[in-house]
């Protein structure tokens, strides 16, 4: 019999199955349904929880799940980690940033071993042998990720001070709950005194400045230590001595400081002929910025960012003009604090005028008690400036006994006795904001009266003002009688008794202690150096 045709359609001959046939599909079938079918099954369940096979790469941020608790936030893929660790050290990106510098590591606490080779280490996958091999054998690259530049470390001790700084702030005590042998702040003389304490203590441990060599006396390294810029060379001589805060390591440094003294560049350079020029001064400034930049990385690497200058000068400010990054980046310490010629508190610190005719504070500290001091307020002063004018208009002739007002004092009256015989002093601007007369009240511990117009008073991000001195506006200076015998006999004495207090934060001592004006002055470019975080893309 011939088969049939393979064109014909399948029922048109149906042959029927032999009973071999009928065996082996029947063997098949159990095979489909004991093997197959369970097989299928148990894929499509791995399928469906267990992640896609690719995930399962050391190259894949999938990958294992546990890693990603190892530190307090999630991180990118292993050899990105690995490779971003290269790279810092390397300069081309930088481990810090501002807002990981407080928050990532800070907040929990990690900051000493946040990049130790350790964690590095563990974050390295081993997914076969030849990859734990290579991250093994690999000493050298394992050497490189732990060599962070000193930049770096001293970022993450800053970090770490922040931090500390800040949780002290928490503690909303009036006393500081730190330990001190000398002084624990305390009272409503300072805004916070725990934060303070704490901020001290750290910049005792950590703050490092810098002095560059260049330049030479009397423009650079000097200053005058007797008049009423001394409080620029008292500071400029401390720290040529340096015992206090300096390094021999700028690379150790947390601010560099450029010996520059404005009272001797006008001493020395300016031409009276020419009213009021100081292209001079400002020319050899921009010339000294223009050396230090070019021999040393700092001033680059920050834009001037973590360098200060220390004037006591009016020109102060004018002279930083002449270098827009030193005007607008650098810490300027200035007695001419004021925010309406570009004084700017975030990055700037207000620096305390003081008189010292003989360069030392002998005979000046202390007075009466208030009980013997018959005099309500006393000003003497030539006319220097719109506000001392209208103060002179309105009250030199009125020969108030209460209110003592003198452009010039009678001949045989002592000035320090009127001082100390007044419960008030009155403190007037001159031609720029700053006033000696402010610090001469608290020597003489008659409670200040600020009269003047966008000053920001010295320490006064850590000092409360408002606790220890009156601030009338210069439009009430005809009303300053008033407004004083409004102040009751009971808080007139709390302020008397602040003043006393906040005095050793203004004395100048021959050999600086702490608390003193020089370590104030110094906490002030302490706390500006704080706000700033520096980044080393060269390294």
């Amino acid at each position: 019999m011939t088969r049939p045709s393979e064109d014909k359609q399948p029922h048109d001959h149906i042959p029927k199955p032999s009973s071999s046939s009928l065996s082996f599909w029947s063997s098949s079938l159990n095979l489909v349904l004991f093997l197959v079918i369970p097989l299928v099954l148990f894929l499509l369940l791995v399928s469906i929880f267990v992640p896609d096979p690719s995930s399962l790469s050391p190259f894949s941020s999938n990958f294992p799940w546990t890693f990603r608790h190892l530190l307090p936030h999630s991180f990118p893929s292993s050899s990105s980690r690995i490779q971003e660790s290269t790279s810092t050290v390397n300069g081309s990106s930088s481990i810090f940033n501002e807002s990981s510098t407080d928050s990532s590591f800070v907040s929990n606490g990690s900051i000493s071993d946040a990049f130790t080779e350790k964690e590095t280490v563990q974050l390295v996958p081993k997914h076969n042998e030849s990859e734990e091999i290579d991250v093994t054998k690999s000493s050298a690259k394992r050497d490189h990720v732990k060599r962070y530049s000193k930049l770096e470390k001293v970022e993450v001790k800053l970090a770490k001070a922040r931090s500390s700084i800040k949780q002290a702030a928490l503690v909303r005590n009036f006393t500081s709950i730190h330990q001190d042998p000398d002084y624990v702040p305390h009272g409503l003389i300072y805004r916070n005194p725990n934060a303070f304490h704490r901020s001290y203590l750290e910049m005792e441990k950590l703050f490092k400045i810098y002095v560059y060599p260049e330049g030479e006396p009397p423009i650079f390294h000097n200053g005058p230590c007797r008049s009423i810029y001394s409080s620029e060379g008292r500071f400029i001589h401390e720290l040529e001595k340096g015992k206090f805060y300096t390094t021999h390591d700028p690379d150790e440094a947390l601010v560099y400081f450029l010996p520059f003294s404005v009272v001797m560049l006008v001493h020395f350079l300016y031409e009276p002929q020419i009213a009021f020029n100081t292209d001079a001064i400002g020319r050899t400034v921009a010339d000294y910025i223009d050396v230090i930049s070019t021999k040393y990385p700092y001033w680059n690497r920050s834009l001037g960012g973590d360098h200060f200058m220390l004037s006591c000068h009016d020109w102060g400010p004018r002279v930083s003009s002449y270098v827009p990054n030193l005007y607008d980046k650098s810490i300027r310490v200035l007695c001419n604090a004021n925010t309406s010629e570009g004084f700017n508190p975030a990055k700037d610190a207000s620096f305390p005028e003081i008189n010292l005719l003989t360069g030392e504070v002998e005979g000046l500290l202390g007075g009466p008690s208030p009980s013997r001091r018959s005099i309500l307020a006393f000003f003497a002063g030539r006319l220097h400036g719109y506000i001392r004018f209208l103060l002179l208009n309105e009250w030199k002739h009125k020969q108030d006994p209460d209110v003592q007002v003198f452009d010039q004092l009678p001949k045989g009256v002592s000035y320090m006795t009127k001082l100390k015989n007044s419960r008030f002093c009155l403190c007037p601007s001159g031609y720029e904001v700053a006033s000696p007369r402010i610090v001469e009240a608290i020597y003489a511990e008659c409670v200040p009266v600020l009269i003047s117009d966008n000053y920001v008073p010295p320490f006064s991000d850590v000092l409360n003002w408002n606790a220890f001195s009156v601030q009338i506006a210069v439009k009430d200076i005809p009303n300053i009688k008033k407004i004083l015998m409004g102040i009751s006999q009971r808080q007139y004495l709390r302020m008397q008794m602040r003043v006393k207090q906040v005095q050793r934060h203004f004395v100048v001592n021959a050999t600086p202690k702490r608390y003193d004006v020089f370590h104030m002055i110094n906490h002030s470019i302490w706390l500006r150096r704080l706000n700033i975080h520096v980044q080393d893309f060269d390294h």
